[in-house]
């Protein structure tokens, strides 16, 4: 089972960027699909974005698409979710999780990533001015 550990998190002002990371170790990230995930206070956890680990395919929530971007350096066992035009309802501790079943991820995601074994500890990212 691979180990993942967020990174990247912090304060931002509206309108800001973040770069988030989930780096895996323990386990060759490429061979697992990523997905990121958000939790709010008082919300129930969210999918926001994830990748396969083979074909490149990506999902995105309406709520971060054209604002977030998700990608994966499988040489550096890190994938990434570059955050822009933040708002303040992006305030969330994100989380990444991994899964080996071949697109398990992109049925998960809207679950809110029920049923996925591997998870970070989460990073905790505040859009305040």
């Amino acid at each position: 089972q691979v180990d993942l550990v967020e990174s990247g998190g912090g304060l931002v002002q509206p309108g800001g960027s973040l770069r988030l990371s989930c780096t895996a170790s323990g386990d060759i990230l490429d061979n697992y699909d990523i997905g990121w995930f958000r939790q709010a206070p008082g919300k129930e956890r969210e999918g926001v974005s994830c990748i396969s680990s083979s074909s490149g395919k990506t999902y995105y929530a309406d709520s971060v698409k054209g604002r977030f971007t998700i990608s994966r350096d499988n040489a550096a066992n890190t994938v990434y979710l570059q955050m822009n035009n933040l708002k303040p309802e992006d305030s969330a501790i994100y989380y990444c999780a991994g899964d080996r079943s071949p697109d398990w991820i992109f049925v998960a995601i809207m679950r809110g990533g029920s049923g996925l074994d591997s998870w970070g500890k989460g990073t905790l990212v505040t859009v305040s001015s």
